[in-house]
């Protein structure tokens, strides 16, 4: 018999999303008799106790007889259970100096981690993630800063919608001022960010009309990563050679930011992929993007005007054009900059149950079976060891 458990988050603001929503468990419970799921009580989940007891989970606050613990964000050191394996995002892929003890005490504490992040299939594409809900919400902030600013419309918050259908009910009848939106990226969050362009009726136009001319109806364009980056000895551009050596490439954005009011960034970023513009380029008088959605949210990454995160209830701040000083948001002279770190816990059931279903799909037979070569290179830690696809993070994770 496995035991999987869906353990309480412990992260500071508690996160209110679940790795497998009560409907789901209901269904691995019917369909799997060799497992069962234990849920430990808790106050801040989008599903309630009582939802996941109807489901037939059993609700426990001691976790250590559970073989697989899956939670979302990151896991406080003193919660962990030595000898368990964890499923979450972990969030220290990238050597983030603000969980290193996180990582070091997993591998005291002989865990296994298999992160959400890392897994993909073959050919890199992510398998399972929140990103399609974070470009929702973040793309519905974002025309919402905008609308503030120009007070031209007025689109309510995504958190007090109980649902992504009632949120499409805010798009009936929204009349939009004649806007270009330039919207990067082509994954999950880019896929959210369009179905957010379509269902306000903003057009599509291809990136060399939009390049050209002014429309008299709100329009968007899709940059992808031959649109973003080219190649800077032959200029050429390639996929492959751009997410294994994105250090040999340079940004083609910035003669978007004189024909962009709003940027919706949804590109994915690491320390050596370029910047879309550096910060001093927002100084040029021809420089005229008013509002930023950085859905993919890095500080100081593609969008070198993110300056840190924000919060679901206050999610806008300025950048002084001049000064590149953070300011107030809608000030005349300030750039708006929407940067939150957890979006899609605004539409929490929604999100979470988007989540599970991939999970169950991808993972779930394999994680409970013999495992998979998915599973495998997503293993961060096994045992207590750095596996060998991870073995650049040996320093890091011993604090040198």
């Amino acid at each position: 018999m496995i035991r999987i458990g869906l353990i309480r988050e412990g992260k500071i603001p508690a996160d209110n999303r679940v790795a497998l929503t009560p409907a789901q468990c209901k269904w691995i419970l019917k369909n799997s008799s060799d497992v069962q799921v234990i849920v430990q009580s808790s106050p801040d989940r989008c599903f309630s106790d009582r939802e996941y007891l109807s489901a037939g989970a059993e609700i426990k606050e001691d976790m250590s007889d559970c073989d697989i613990l899956f939670g979302i964000k990151e896991v406080p050191v003193s919660q962990l259970i030595s000898g368990k394996t964890y499923l979450f995002f972990s969030h220290t892929k990238k050597k983030q100096p603000q969980n290193q003890k996180l990582l070091r005490a997993i591998i005291d504490k002989k865990i296994t981690l298999i992160d959400y992040e890392c897994l993909e299939h073959e050919d890199g594409q992510r398998i399972i993630g929140f990103g399609f809900f974070a470009g929702v919400v973040g793309a519905h902030n974002g025309m919402m800063a905008y609308g503030n600013r120009t007070g031209l419309f007025k689109l309510d918050r995504v958190y007090k919608q109980r649902s992504f259908r009632e949120l499409i009910h805010n798009y009936f009848g929204l009349r939009l001022p004649n806007v270009k939106i330039a919207v990067t990226g082509s994954g999950r969050v880019a896929h959210g960010i369009l179905e957010i362009m379509n269902l306000m009726g903003i057009h599509e136009v291809e990136p060399d009309e939009y390049l050209k001319r002014r429309f008299s109806y709100p329009v968007y364009t899709q940059l992808k990563g031959s649109d973003l980056y080219k190649r800077k000895a032959k200029g050429k551009y390639s996929r492959i050679e751009f997410h294994e050596h994105p250090e040999k490439y340079e940004s083609l954005f910035l003669p978007y930011t004189t024909q962009t009011d709003i940027l919706m960034n949804g590109v994915y970023w690491d320390k050596n992929v370029p910047r879309l513009f550096e910060k001093e380029a927002v100084q040029a008088e021809n420089f005229i993007i008013q509002t930023i959605a950085d859905i993919t949210d890095d500080a100081n990454g593609s969008v070198p005007v993110n300056v840190g995160d924000q919060t679901i209830e206050n999610p806008v701040y300025g950048i002084d054009k001049v000064t590149l000083e953070k300011t107030a948001p809608y000030l005349p002279n300030s750039i708006d900059v929407m940067a939150v770190g957890n979006l899609p816990n605004e539409l929490p059931r929604d999100a979470s149950r988007y989540f599970g279903e991939q999970l169950i799909k991808h993972i779930l037979e394999d994680l409970v079976g013999n495992g998979s070569a998915i599973i495998e290179r997503a293993t961060m830690v096994k045992e207590g060891e750095l596996t060998k696809e991870f073995e650049y993070l040996r320093e890091y994770a011993e604090g040198s």
